[in-house]
């Protein structure tokens, strides 16, 4: 836009010159003097329509930015566990138990997410300033890898699918809870600030800044959040 506005001064110029110069030795000078009053008007509604585009085509593409990335797995992390799985049948008022029992151990990946078209931002034109208004509830995904040992079972209490679920909905209520007392959601809130930095980062080439719970977000307090 820039490069357009510079070429069409030129050319503007290009053709002012000439005109007063001629109009200047005729010796008309009150017909100058209108010239260039004239001429003065016009560049100042000339550059006035060239900034308001700009600053139009400059919000048109921090919105594209953000709607382009979608979802974005800002962390990652790993859990472990073990646990022991029991069950018991009895017959005969409970004079014969059968037991089945198996070792467990637990290895997930958990990433968090975010979908980035969820958030809700101002952009104010006039101020030239990106305010993040509300970030979205992360999605936070689970992926388990059980392994079962020292399985133990008998032909009247076998192991079956109803005991694969429960072990499942155990492991992943247990995952869960340790999620919640670890700083994931919390680390992964501070990258997502980082990220959104790095994705607007050419705000700060258009002249724009970015700010989020009523700060201005730069690079130095981006390093320190995402730390």
């Amino acid at each position: 836009m820039a490069v357009r506005r510079n070429s069409n001064e030129t050319a503007l110029k290009n053709v002012l010159i000439p005109i007063i110069q001629a109009i200047g030795r005729s010796g008309k000078l009150i017909y100058l003097l209108l010239f260039i009053v004239i001429a003065v008007v016009a560049y100042k509604i000339f550059n006035s329509k060239s900034e308001s585009s700009t600053v139009e085509y400059n919000s048109s593409l921090i919105e594209k930015q953000i709607k382009n990335v979608g979802k974005l797995v800002v962390t990652e992390g790993h859990f472990s566990e073990v646990l022991t799985y029991k069950d018991q049948k009895k017959y005969l008022m409970d004079l014969v138990s059968f037991e089945k029992k198996a070792l467990i151990i637990v290895n997930a990946d958990v990433t968090v997410a975010y979908d980035l078209r969820e958030i809700k931002y101002d952009l104010d034109e006039k101020n030239k300033t990106v305010t993040v208004l509300n970030i979205p509830k992360e999605e936070i995904k689970i992926s388990p890898n059980i392994e079962y040992y020292d399985v133990e079972q008998s032909t009247l209490n076998p192991f079956t699918g109803d005991d694969y679920n429960k072990v499942n909905k155990i492991v992943r209520a247990n995952l869960a809870k340790k999620i919640e007392k670890s700083k994931l959601k919390i680390n992964a809130k501070n990258r997502l600030i980082s990220e959104l930095y790095n994705i607007l980062i050419l705000t700060n080439t258009m002249g724009w800044k970015l700010e989020y719970n009523g700060e201005e977000l730069t690079k130095t307090s981006v390093k320190k959040v995402a730390l």
